[in-house]
């Protein structure tokens, strides 16, 4: 029995030297790791939400296929003057550089990556690569240079959080998914977006065919409810206005 005391100490001890040493953020990046090779990192975490102060929300898209719904969904956004973020795929935006351009025309541009591989099974370096191939691609088309990134699957981990505070880009995830990615009844969307809104919300969705018969709900309901629709630089840019931070 000491011989077990003696040998859990040692872990414990080390965990201990590891937070004084590194900090908090570092520490979390080794013990998330879980491969042959750790990744200590104190990058900013992912963003999931603005400030709860103003009555401000926010609608994200992640683009990389449905571009048989995105001119209906640009023209009822235009139409009801709804800011929104796109987070656009490197490979999508190559196989459809004009409406990626038409969507940077009045939208948001972010980057969803390159090739929508999984970016926690990444090093940093690949992340890295896939970062700044997709950053190159999407500026080069729309002219816009993004500095937000909503990673593939939504994975955050330390490689992930590493390579995008090198790239200098903030990594975006969300509060409020109706997960309509698996296409539900548009109802579903809408009743979800609707019942979970909260200040400085960011909504995950997709271009698909129940979200665009969703959104005229979402929005004619929210803008009833006093929400604000703003891009993600503006909900960021509210929050860092805040006192106290």
């Amino acid at each position: 029995m000491p011989y077990l005391v003696l040998r859990l100490r040692w872990p414990l001890r080390f965990l201990a030297l590891l937070l004084l040493a590194l900090g908090i953020p570092s520490v979390t990046g080794y013990l998330m790791s879980g491969g042959e090779k750790t990744v200590l990192t104190a990058a900013p975490g992912p963003v999931y939400q603005g400030s709860a102060a103003k009555r401000l929300i926010a609608l994200t898209f992640n683009v990389y296929w449905g571009e048989e719904y995105l001119p209906s969904i640009l023209k009822l956004l235009r139409e009801k003057r709804v800011k929104a973020t796109f987070f656009l795929g490197g490979q999508w935006v190559e196989k459809f550089p004009e409406l990626a351009q038409d969507i940077a025309r009045d939208f948001e541009v972010g980057s969803h990556g390159y090739a929508h591989r999984e970016p926690n099974h990444l090093s940093v370096a690949d992340n890295l690569a896939e970062i700044r191939r997709a950053e190159a691609i999407i500026e080069g088309v729309t002219k816009k240079r993004p500095r937000l990134f909503a990673p593939p699957y939504g994975d955050c981990g330390p490689t992930v959080l590493e390579a995008a505070a090198q790239a200098g880009y903030r990594v975006i995830l969300w509060s409020i998914d109706p997960v309509d990615w698996r296409n539900p009844p548009a109802a579903a969307i809408s009743s979800k977006v609707i019942s979970r809104a909260h200040n400085g919300a960011i909504v995950l969705l997709h271009p698909t065919a129940p979200t665009l018969e969703a959104l005229p709900t979402i929005i004619e309901e929210l803008r009833g409810r006093g929400f604000e629709f703003v891009t993600i630089s503006e909900l960021l840019a509210e929050a860092e206005a805040q006192p106290g931070r």
